[in-house]
């Protein structure tokens, strides 16, 4: 079967338990008031989700709740920790298993406007989606839970706290935890409080949308500057408010999704990537989508080590070093080749030279891009820990 059939299939339970469960009694929960920083346009929301502020602390809990893996030891909180702007600093993330996993844990800063999730896959849309990924999947288990849905609700029950949560954030429904609705409502609930984790009060930000002259230091300005220009291209992958990709917000819904392939390797001296992580191809299987993966925001960046889809570049510096090139040259081992003849990087990635100068100014835009009150809002912290703000 066709890989983009197979992952409609997957997410066709989604789709079907959505609409399970309503009722016309209880109470509706009051709409959601989003407090967006400056600039900031509303996110999308599902229409079957709607935010309120009943599910986004019920997501808060189920975020950092280890009863969601099988056995207890992690959370989904455990690879997206919020100091680290909720990625974990590993190459790649390692399950409750101790299975290791293909990629890097993706942070999390502004997952709300992304238009599609996980590094290479486009049929990943929404965050609820995505929650049912790491919950459920197999290859390889990361919160292993898939056969065990049932034992995830009994816990869910179990717990004191849990089915009153559960009925305020879900009121129509006459029980949340049910087997037909309640691996629903948890998707549900942890994919509002992911969306309300939104950055964007950086020195950056102060200093464009919120017009503080001072925010930004006169090399972060020369390094903004620095990175708009045609020389080094870096805005192609990495523009807009989100310094991202494609963004999805409520005014506009995207299906057109940019991967970009990076010139990271060049294994067989025709432009193909390391046999089980080829990135979208794998989806596709478009032979033009070898290599290509999603860019990720470049917001609290300097938080987010190591880079790349495979954390196989440790530093920014690094990452400078590979794009002034054009690519990379992998001179020994399995993954040998000259990335930067690759022939389906993207087009933009034509080299450059940095002065030293010019490479400090780059770091102190990168550093810029710093959030200090979304690394501490206790909106978005372990509400299991001493001392948690409810």
């Amino acid at each position: 079967m066709h890989r983009a059939a197979r992952t409609l299939l997957f997410l066709l339970p989604l789709a079907l338990a959505a609409t399970a469960g309503a009722s016309s009694c209880g109470q509706k929960p009051a709409a959601y008031q989003w407090d967006l920083p400056t600039g900031f346009p509303v996110p999308h929301v599902p229409a079957d989700n709607p935010m309120t502020d009943e599910k986004v602390e019920l997501g808060r809990y189920l975020f950092y709740d280890k009863k969601l893996s099988d056995n207890q030891t992690y959370a989904c909180a455990t690879c997206h920790d919020q100091a680290k702007a909720f990625t974990d600093g590993r190459a790649q993330a390692i399950g409750s298993t101790g299975m290791m996993t293909r990629h890097g844990a993706l942070g999390l800063t502004n997952v709300a406007y992304l238009a599609a999730y996980t590094w290479q896959n486009p049929g990943i849309t929404t965050l609820e989606d995505q929650a049912r990924l790491p919950m459920f999947g197999e290859s390889p288990p990361e919160l292993a839970l898939a056969g065990k849905e049932e034992e995830l609700l009994g816990r869910l029950r179990d717990d004191a706290r849990y089915p009153t949560m559960f009925k305020a954030a879900f009121p129509d429904d006459a029980d949340p935890l049910a087997s037909s609705v309640g691996i629903q409502r948890v998707l549900q609930a942890i994919g509002s409080f992911e969306r309300t984790l939104i950055s964007g009060h950086s020195p950056y930000d102060r200093f464009t949308y919120g017009h503080d002259a001072t925010a930004m230091s006169d090399s972060a300005q020369r390094g903004l500057a620095l990175f708009n220009t045609n020389r080094l291209e870096c805005y192609h992958c990495h523009g807009g408010f989100n310094f991202s990709g494609a963004v999805s917000d409520a005014g506009e819904m995207l299906t057109n999704v940019p991967y970009q392939n990076t010139g990271l390797y060049d294994v067989d001296g025709r432009g193909s990537y390391p046999a089980g992580d080829q990135g979208l191809i794998e989806i596709t299987e478009d032979p033009l989508d070898m290599g290509k993966f999603r860019p990720p925001t470049l917001r609290n960046i300097v938080l987010t080590a190591p880079y790349m889809h495979d954390g196989s570049v440790a530093t920014l510096d690094d990452v400078l070093d590979i794009y002034g090139a054009g690519g990379r040259n992998v001179t020994t081992g399995p993954n040998f080749g000259d990335g930067r003849s690759n022939p389906f990087k993207n087009i933009f990635l034509h080299g450059f030279t940095l002065t030293p100068d010019e490479r400090a100014d780059l770091h102190a835009f990168f550093d810029a891009l710093t959030d200090d009150d979304f690394l501490h809002d206790p909106r978005f912290s372990d509400p299991f820990a001493p001392g948690a703000t409810p």
